[in-house]
C-alpha cells in the first residue's frame, strides 16, 4: 500500500481543499435547502474520479449512485453514506459561519464535516488514489449517496426495494459516527429505533388554576402519571415483555466488551457526572450496546416563561424514543407500550407513531469484519477498537434485512466531532487516515 498511501500524502492538500467546496454547498434535507445543487455536485465529484454516476430520482431527495466495474474481480464492495446535513442552528452558537470551511487547530469546522460529507469525501478520493496510482480497482466498487438520513431515510427503502440488482454486492462498507475517544473504531450494526409522541388533552383552553383547579382534568398531571408507570423504582422498562426477545451477549459479544477501552474521567467529563452504570467499562457498554432502552426525550405542557402563571394547561404531550436490540421488532413493542397504558388506565391517551427503525447486526467475527480491521490497523498504524454495534440507529437494516449483506462500518470522525452542533468539525487526520483506510480495505476484502 505503500504507493497508494504516498499519493494520498502527496494530493493531501487538495484533497482538503475540494472537501471545503463541498462543505460551501449547502444540503439540509429538513429544509429542502441546496439539495439539488449538492446532489449535482456530489454526482460531479464523483465522476472526477473515474466513477461512472447518476442521479436516481425518488420520492424526495435523489439518491447519487455510482459504479466503478474492475473486470476480473471477485468481490464488490457497496459503499454507503449521505450528502444532507442537519440545520446549523443556533447559528449565534458558531465560532465560524457554518457553510464557511475554517481549518483551526487541525481541525476543519463546517455543517457535515463530520457527518457526513467528510467521512463520504474520503471513499471518492480513496478511489482516485487507487486508480491513479493501480490503473483499477481490486475490486468492484458500488456508490449510495442518499439525501434523506438527517430525515430519517423515509425514502430509502423504497430506493433499496426497487434496486435490489443495481445494489447486488459482497458487502456493504460505509463510515458515520464517530471514532471511540482513543482512535479507530469499527462496528457491526446498530439499535433499532421507535419514536412515539403521547398527547393527553383536557379543556378547550388553559383554565385558571384557582377557579378550576381540583374540578377540572390536569392534562399535565395525567401525563406525569402515564409516563412515570412504564420504568419501575429501579429504572427498569415496567412494560410487560419489552425484554422478552432480548437475548444474552455471545461469547463473541462478552469478549468485545471486555476489551472495549473505557476511561472513567473522560466518561465523568463528557457528561459532567457519573454514569449510571458505575465506574466499570463492560457494565457502560453492555447497556449503551446491547440492551434495550426507553428514553423521554421531550415534555411539554403549559406556561414555561420567566416568573408565575397559575394555570391548568389544555393539553400536554411526551415523546419517547426507544432503542432496541435485536430480534425486538418496533411494531410489537409499539402494541406492548400501547397495551400498558391501556391496563394502567390511560387508554384515552393518543399515541402516535413518529418514526421507526429495525435493530441490526453483522456477526463481529463476520471474515470481512477482520479484513476491515487489518485495513485500518494499516491506515492508522494501530489496530481499531472493535464493537458489536452502534448505540444510535442508522439504516443497517436495509443492507442487512433486505439485501441480505454483511455490513461493516468504520466511522472517520472524531468522538466529538460535534454532529448535529454548532461548531462540527472532523480531524484532518482522521480525513486523510479515512482515505487511507477505505483504499486499504479494498484490498483486504478483495483478499478474503
Amino acid at each position: 500500500m505503500n504507493d497508494i498511501f504516498q499519493y494520498i500524502d502527496a494530493h493531501r492538500d487538495r484533497f482538503i481543499g475540494e472537501l471545503g467546496a463541498l462543505l460551501r454547498q449547502p444540503s439540509i434535507s429538513a429544509q429542502g435547502i441546496g439539495m439539488t445543487e449538492c446532489a449535482e455536485l456530489v454526482r460531479r465529484l464523483m465522476s472526477e474520479v473515474g466513477i461512472q454516476a447518476r442521479l436516481v430520482p425518488t420520492a424526495g431527495f435523489p439518491v447519487a449512485y455510482g459504479e466503478v466495474p474492475s473486470p476480473g474481480a471477485r468481490r464488490t464492495v457497496l459503499i454507503y453514506g449521505h450528502y444532507d446535513v442537519q440545520p446549523p442552528d443556533p447559528l449565534e452558537a458558531w465560532e465560524t459561519p457554518p457553510f464557511e470551511p475554517s481549518i483551526r487547530n487541525g481541525r476543519i469546522y463546517a455543517r457535515g464535516a463530520g457527518d457526513n460529507k467528510g467521512q463520504m469525501f474520503a471513499h471518492l478520493k480513496a478511489v482516485e488514489a487507487v486508480l491513479r496510482t493501480r490503473g483499477k480497482l481490486p475490486v468492484n466498487v458500488k456508490f449510495c449517496f442518499e439525501g434523506e438520513e438527517e430525515i430519517a431515510s423515509r425514502n430509502l427503502p423504497a430506493f433499496v426495494s426497487a434496486h435490489r440488482d443495481l445494489l447486488r454486492a459482497d458487502l456493504v462498507y460505509a463510515s458515520d459516527g464517530p471514532m471511540h475517544p482513543s482512535g479507530p473504531l469499527v462496528y457491526f450494526g446498530c439499535r433499532g429505533l421507535l419514536y412515539l409522541e403521547l398527547a393527553v388533552h383536557g379543556a378547550k383552553r388553559d383554565l385558571h388554576s384557582g377557579l378550576y383547579g381540583g374540578v377540572a382534568p390536569a392534562p399535565a398531571v395525567r401525563l406525569a402519571q402515564a409516563v412515570a408507570s412504564l420504568w419501575t423504582s429501579l429504572g427498569k422498562v415496567a412494560v410487560d415483555g419489552f425484554y422478552d426477545r432480548v437475548k444474552k451477549p455471545s461469547p463473541a459479544d462478552r469478549r468485545i466488551l471486555r476489551a472495549i477501552p473505557f476511561d472513567e474521567r473522560s466518561v465523568r467529563d463528557d457528561l459532567g457526572c457519573l454514569p449510571v452504570t458505575g465506574a466499570g467499562g463492560r457494565g457502560y457498554y453492555r447497556r449503551l450496546l446491547l440492551e434495550p432502552n426507553l428514553n423521554v426525550a421531550g415534555l411539554t405542557a403549559g406556561y414555561q416563561g420567566p416568573g408565575a402563571k397559575t394555570i391548568i394547561p389544555r393539553v400536554a404531550s411526551a415523546k419517547l424514543d426507544a432503542r432496541l436490540v435485536m430480534d425486538q421488532d418496533p411494531d410489537e413493542i409499539e402494541e406492548k407500550i400501547r397495551a400498558h397504558l391501556k391496563r394502567g388506565g390511560f387508554g384515552d391517551i393518543e399515541v402516535k407513531r413518529l418514526g421507526a427503525v429495525p435493530p441490526s447486526r453483522t456477526p463481529v467475527d463476520h471474515p470481512f469484519g477482520k479484513a476491515v480491521a487489518r485495513a485500518v490497523a494499516q491506515a492508522w498504524g494501530r489496530p481499531p477498537v472493535i464493537v458489536p454495534n452502534l448505540g444510535g440507529t442508522i439504516p443497517d437494516y436495509l443492507f442487512t434485512q433486505v439485501l441480505g449483506l454483511p455490513s461493516i462500518w468504520v466511522p472517520y470522525a472524531p468522538h466529538d466531532e460535534a454532529n448535529h452542533a454548532p461548531n462540527e468539525s472532523t480531524t484532518l487526520e482522521g480525513f486523510v487516515n479515512g482515505i487511507r483506510s477505505t483504499a486499504a480495505a479494498l484490498f483486504e476484502i478483495a483478499a478474503t
